[in-house]
């Protein structure tokens, strides 16, 4: 199995006729006091507003203070979801797995963010919590699919699930059809970031004989 840190093709191109990548030292674009203000959510207002029933219909996540909406997604998306719950399943057992839940992250984050991961693998069964939601060490795995929310997936919610100590958090990459898989939470980001293509398999920390082939998620060109 290989392991290696993500490097793009179009880097790997560079690398070859001998041009560098640009190290980039600061921000390309910083807000600035003209920006117009917004709201920032708390997830006890956010609560407020679905007990109206405003919010009916909508799926909405709750990130840092943003609302985001997660409605409307493509069919890669969700054959790629499918196929890799129903190997979670397999892995680890229904019972042990949980499509788009809410989950807590870490207590200073979790006022302004109620993450809802597109798959979690949890260490007790899912009937043993009744109302409340899992906690970060109720958590072995958690599953992002991602298209147009790559960037995001792989910046600001790896940083809440870091933060969170989240074991092992794996994102989808539906269009590089790559499985990048993050490990090893300290000081609030992952110290291990390798990216698996479709010839390689994967196994979770937490089932260690249990292989992931990534081509499994794309059974279709």
């Amino acid at each position: 199995m290989a392991t290696r840190p993500i490097a793009s093709g179009s880097d790997r191109s560079k690398l070859k006729l001998g041009i560098m990548p640009t190290t980039v030292t600061e921000a390309p674009y910083r807000l600035s006091s003209s920006e117009p203000a917004r709201k920032r959510w708390t997830r006890a207002e956010c609560a407020a507003f679905e007990a109206t029933g405003l919010w009916d219909q909508q799926k909405l996540e709750l990130i840092e203070g943003e609302l985001i909406d997660k409605m409307g997604k493509k069919r890669p998306h969700t054959n790629g979801q499918t196929f890799t719950f129903l190997w979670l399943v397999k892995a680890f057992g229904g019972e042990f797995v949980n499509p788009e839940t809410p989950i807590d992250i870490a207590p200073e984050d979790n006022p302004t963010s109620e993450p809802q991961p597109d798959a979690v693998v949890l260490k007790r069964r899912s009937w043993e919590f009744n109302s409340n939601n899992p906690q970060p060490n109720d958590l072995v795995l958690v599953l992002e699919i991602s298209d147009s929310s790559l960037g995001f997936d792989l910046t600001r919610k790896a940083t809440l699930y870091a933060r969170a100590g989240i074991p092992e958090y794996w994102v989808l990459d539906v269009t590089g059809r790559r499985l990048i898989v993050h490990r090893q939470p300290a000081n609030g980001k992952y110290t291990s970031i390798v990216a698996y293509d479709e010839s390689e398999s994967v196994a979770p920390l937490a089932a260690p004989n249990s292989e992931f082939r990534v081509a499994a998620a794309f059974p279709h060109h």
